[in-house]
């Protein structure tokens, strides 16, 4: 199924975004969390779907 992909690229874009440095460059830093909360809310509502569908 399409969306168990997404939920899983989606949660593998949250791990990677946690491992990027950043080297103290506070911009970068900020785009990266925006990016890392992105992904969480993209898997989040990925989850939600696939949970409806299994009902």
């Amino acid at each position: 199924m399409r969306i168990r992909i997404c939920r899983k690229e989606s949660k593998e874009s949250v791990y990677w975004l946690k491992h990027v440095l950043t080297y103290e460059d506070n911009e970068l830093e900020i785009k990266r969390l925006e990016l890392q909360q992105e992904a969480n809310e993209l898997m989040l509502i990925f989850a939600a779907i696939l949970r409806k569908l299994n009902k």
